[in-house]
């Protein structure tokens, strides 16, 4: 039997790898089944008793089961903030699963991971930290949290979509110059689209100043995993990765992991942190959700996602054929003449070109009305309105997530949506009058919350702001003005202002836009973003 296969069948079969790690075994999932079926009374929290609190009343139906493993820290369970036991192995298989030297489980999202880390290299208020501007809230939380000065780098912006994604290793490399006491770089990758660049340039560009990179890279725990996907974070020498296993994967929401390597974070300060940002009586379920999860991509490998590239193969083929429809993909490098005539024949398949726009995630299907007629909020509601959820849309493209969990008859059902929406016709939808107000909009990504060149020294602080030295105006009289609280568009929770944050024409712009087609923003006073706070008289030293 070839070294390979005779491996695999050990896997499966669950023997021990040479490491003495047994892929097939789930810890913690097994300890909570072990503690289910021993029916002992609970003296302990929480307080519904394995469900039976809930039993005078009916049952607790369909969380009935997951209520009779919802346990705390007792005797065979162990701790997450200090584990020894069933989380210490699970982490560890995690760790092998990744390709990290440490995992952690993380049972308050993406977002306790990005806080941790920030944490743990800004440890004195002042410190900076390189950023990108379109990132997640989380960072900015953890900046402020920390007391530390961001100085956001320039994205590269792919000149097809508009859309921005990382900056280039000679950005970072002349910002990390310009500011050589830097205590790291945090970026994210892929973006929400999907959309990545090769972080292995930027890592090296890191190390050699003696700086961590860190990646939130929240949208790829896939990544790496098939020949099809993107090479991790990790792989590409990131230094601190956090990962929501909870949305390419399989776990529960808000289960999410973070990896890390290398001598360039201290560990023993990071489970600190860790203890601080998440709960002290942490979810087993979720827990037990990270566990399976791993323990079904460790045991089935690049196969464990077959069936759900194929679905999204299947969509992409049925998609070609509704002209109407675009999709989002990335540049294609010309092919070779030289080549071509040498070879007699067409060239093979063309890779993505390196650059703003290098790869996709497969699983991420961005698309678009390429009669302009709808945009991409509209797109979104008429999806809605046929049984298909989409994870996001922005002014021009609708994210369609697919997964390992997808299926063909998934791709079969959205096909048939566009379809109908496509054949209902152009001219139809001229008349509507939310169309009218997209028409006249001013075309924006909520993702590209961006600036021409890289920032100044922003200092982040938990200084409350003084309601004494703030108004709330009407939007239309914002333009020029300093904002009083962040504006967050959700998804992708990317702050499109920050308290401090000057309100340029452009922003002004995309606010109007964004009080148009009644898009949701987070921590706005005013939810329907017809007022904004400012500070009075532009007086922005009254909150830094």
């Amino acid at each position: 039997m070839p070294i390979q296969r005779k491996l695999l069948e050990q896997v499966r079969n669950g023997i021990p790898n040479e490491d003495g790690l047994n892929k097939a075994k789930a810890p913690i999932y097994e300890a909570l089944l072990d503690y289910r079926k021993k029916k002992e009374s609970s003296f302990h929290v929480p307080g519904h008793k394995n469900g039976q609190a809930y039993e005078s009343i009916g049952g607790a139906g369909m969380l009935s089961e997951v209520m009779e493993i919802d346990v705390t820290e007792i005797t065979g369970t162990d701790d997450l903030h200090h584990p020894e036991g069933v989380i210490q192995d699970a982490q560890q298989l995690a760790a092998d699963c990744f390709g990290a030297e440490e995992s952690y489980f993380l049972v308050g999202g993406s977002t306790v991971g990005n806080l941790a880390l920030i944490l743990t290299v800004c440890t004195t208020p002042g410190d900076i930290l390189l950023v990108q501007r379109n990132v997640h809230k989380s960072v900015l939380h953890g900046l402020m949290l920390a007391g530390a000065n961001a100085v956001f780098l320039q994205p590269q912006i792919d000149s097809l979509s508009g859309l921005a994604t990382a900056p280039t290793a000679a950005i970072v490399a002349a910002t990390l110059k310009a500011y050589p006491h830097a205590k790291g770089v945090l970026l994210t990758m892929p973006n929400y689209y999907g959309m990545g660049t090769d972080l292995t340039p930027i890592a090296e560009v890191c190390h050699r100043n003696g700086v961590p990179l860190l990646v939130d890279e929240a949208h790829g725990a896939h990544y790496g995993h098939h020949p099809s996907l993107p090479a991790s974070a990790l792989s590409c020498g990131a230094d601190g990765v956090v990962q929501s296993t909870h949305k390419m994967l399989s776990a529960l929401t808000m289960g999410s992991m973070l990896h890390v390597q290398g001598s360039r974070l201290d560990r023993a300060l990071l489970r600190q942190r860790l203890a601080m940002v998440q709960s002290s009586s942490p979810s087993y379920p979720v827990m037990a959700s990270l566990d399976l999860a791993r323990r079904q991509l460790h045991q089935g490998g690049a196969a464990t996602f077959t069936t759900g590239l194929a679905a999204v193969s299947a969509f992409k083929r049925g998609l070609a054929e509704l002209p109407r429809f675009g999709l989002l993909q990335p540049p294609q490098q010309p092919k070779c003449p030289a080549c071509v005539a040498a070879a007699g024949h067409d060239a093979p398949p063309a890779t993505a070109m390196a650059g703003a726009y290098a790869t996709q995630d497969p699983f991420k299907a961005v698309i678009y009305d390429g009669t302009g007629v709808l945009g991409g909020y509209e797109l979104q509601r008429q999806l809605e309105a046929q049984g298909c959820i989409p994870e996001m849309s922005d002014e021009r493209y609708v994210v369609l997530l697919f997964s390992l969990g997808s299926t063909a008859e998934d791709a079969k059902h959205l096909l048939s949506a566009l379809q109908h929406i496509s054949i209902l016709g152009v001219d139809a939808y001229h008349n509507q009058h939310n169309m009218l107000v997209m028409k006249d909009a001013v075309e924006f990504f909520t993702w590209n919350i961006i600036q021409d060149s890289v920032s100044t020294l922003v200092p982040f602080s938990m200084k409350p702001v003084s309601a004494d030295a703030v108004e709330c105006i009407p939007l239309a009289q914002c333009a020029g003005r300093v904002a009083a609280e962040m504006i967050i568009p959700y998804p992708p929770g990317i702050p499109l202002l920050y308290s401090g944050e000057a309100i340029t024409e452009e922003s002004y712009e995309r606010l109007l836009a964004l009080e148009a087609v009644g898009a949701k923003c987070h921590a706005a006073t005013d939810p329907d973003l017809h007022h904004i706070m400012v500070f009075k008289n532009d007086r922005k030293q009254e909150y830094s």
